[in-house]
């Protein structure tokens, strides 16, 4: 009787523990979960709204490279081109699912309701400004933002649909609340320097008459230095964390160890000297968290993400795809029945030895 009361409870727990697999959530940074579900849906609405506006005046419209008409997928090359850039990389950042990704990074990274970070964006990928700039939204947080307007192909690139066009955008349809704290012209030296004809004056003029803070410093000290004084003020905790989108000068600096940066969440790194380092490092030498969005093959292999979804390559097929399948409890009852069967071999043997007559 014992043993049947035995069996009958391991029987419950075993049934227990694998319901629990159907109804634990399969990762906590699910965007199928709170904020960041809603951080997904404000970047969906917001690659909407400038979709619209593309169409609406017929820009970067191209069905082959952009079968959504999302606006968002510049051309191969253009003026303000800075480097050779991967189609499939642009249009995977598109996917609502990495303002998903931002919001659960922020929240790992310890950034709370109503803090400030910081944000470095080039124009190489709006998608992840947009999808940023959804996190900021959804989590309720203040966020400062340089922009560069240099862009590597397929990117921002189209001189008149920039990434501050894009931003503007966003500002009006209440998507952000604040202008950028300033802009750079961005590419060789974040100064344009290898932008076509005479599109860097163009530029400049653009800024300088939209009264924005205009970063324009030779010295990349001086540089990061004004960038800085911009994100902290007088004290590193004024802001929780840094994001960086994109490979500009300036926030990547000009030391080999910035190729060694893990993607996403930036882990323990060695620190160049300060006439290699780009703000990323500055940041980290400051103990403040670094998210860095830029090896986008390398961001969706660390957070089990979609590559390229409008090709259909890797592609979960769900409305919003989880960033991570695994579950742990078939782990745990699978350990628990091995237990379980264990005991009930050792406790027969037992039961048999102590009634067995001599």
């Amino acid at each position: 009787m014992k043993k049947n009361g035995l069996l009958v409870y391991g029987g419950i727990i075993s049934i227990l523990l694998v319901a629990a697999t159907f109804i634990i959530p399969s990762d906590k940074s699910s965007i199928t979960s709170g904020v960041s579900f809603q951080a997904a849906r404000i970047m969906e609405e917001s690659i909407g709204i400038i979709s619209v506006y593309c169409r609406e005046n017929n820009i970067n419209i191209n069905e082959v490279n952009d079968p959504g008409l999302t606006g968002l997928i510049g051309p191969e090359m253009s003026d303000i081109t800075t480097t050779i850039g991967h189609l499939e990389a642009k249009r995977t950042t598109l996917d609502p699912v990495f303002a998903s990704l931002v919001t659960d990074l922020l929240t790992e990274a310890g950034v709370r309701r109503g803090d400030t970070i910081a944000m470095g964006c080039s124009g190489s990928f709006p998608g992840l400004l947009i999808a940023s700039v959804s996190a900021v939204k959804a989590m309720n947080l203040n966020a400062r933002i340089i922009i560069s307007l240099g862009s590597s192909s397929y990117g921002a690139n189209n001189p008149d649909f920039t990434i501050l066009d894009i931003y503007r955008i966003l500002m009006e349809n209440d998507i952000i609340e604040t202008g950028p704290a300033a802009v750079s012209l961005g590419g060789e030296m974040d100064r344009g320097e290898g932008f076509e004809g005479n599109i860097a004056e163009q530029l400049k003029i653009r800024i300088l008459t939209s009264g924005i803070p205009f970063i324009y410093e030779n010295d990349l000290q001086l540089n990061v230095s004004e960038r800085e004084s911009i994100y902290l003020g007088s004290h590193t905790r004024n802001i929780s964390a840094f994001i960086n989108t994109g490979g500009s000068y300036a926030n990547m600096g000009t030391s080999a160890l910035s190729l060694m940066l893990q993607p996403g969440r930036v882990g323990k790194v060695a620190i160049p000297g300060n006439k290699e380092k780009g703000v990323i490092f500055s940041m980290l030498e400051k103990g403040i968290p670094v998210i860095h969005m830029l090896n986008i093959r390398g961001v969706c292999q660390r957070y089990n993400l979609s590559w390229d979804p409008v090709s259909g390559q890797d592609s979960s097929g769900d409305e919003y795809p989880v960033r991570n399948s695994s579950h742990p409890a078939p782990a745990i009852s699978i350990i628990f029945l091995a237990a379980f069967s264990i005991f009930l071999i050792l406790y027969n043997r037992l039961n048999s030895i102590n009634n067995y007559s001599f």
